[in-house]
């Protein structure tokens, strides 16, 4: 089995799930926010959206440079703009992990202004940044829906409201 294999399962799994709990995002709450320095529903929503862009800078690239990036996103205005933005995202990393084993290995960096921070196999990065990333920002939703009364969807296992 080749490492993209496992990588796609794992990458399947957790867009899925992920999801799934962008579905459950209410377009009536997309301010609020459960404190003054967190970042409000709606731009928490965006964001994860946007993590999967993330492998194709990886996947693509033999780095990337902070100097380079675009400017942070404006928050989406609906759940619909939410899922349409992931779903492009997902579809396009996962056609990007069509990557041999050797290229999953080769090294990775991230700069900024051209001075390297780190370097690390590529698909270890791809866990990382992409990965382990959604799989962090998934939890702050999680809470801010259950502080919302929105009922959520299991995710490693059953829920309080599904069982």
């Amino acid at each position: 089995m080749a490492i993209k294999d496992g990588l796609l399962f794992e990458f399947d799994q957790e867009m899925g799930t992920t999801r799934k709990l962008l579905e459950r995002v209410p377009d009536d709450k997309l301010s609020w926010k459960p404190h003054t320095k967190s970042m409000s529903l709606g731009g928490l929503a965006t964001h994860l959206s946007n993590i999967p862009n993330w492998g194709g800078r990886i996947l693509n690239a033999t780095f990337f440079d902070f100097a380079d990036a675009p400017p942070n996103l404006a928050e989406l205005e609906s759940r619909a703009n939410v899922l349409d933005r992931f779903d492009e995202a997902a579809k396009q990393t996962r056609t990007a992990l069509n990557k041999t084993d050797p290229e999953l290995m080769a090294m990775w960096s991230l700069k900024r202004g051209g001075q390297e921070m780190f370097a690390m196999p590529r698909i270890a990065a791809f866990r990382r940044f992409v990965l382990s990333h959604t799989i962090h920002h998934r939890g702050q939703l999680s809470v801010y829906l259950r502080l919302n009364d929105v009922p959520l969807p299991s995710i490693y296992g059953p829920t309080a409201d599904e069982g």
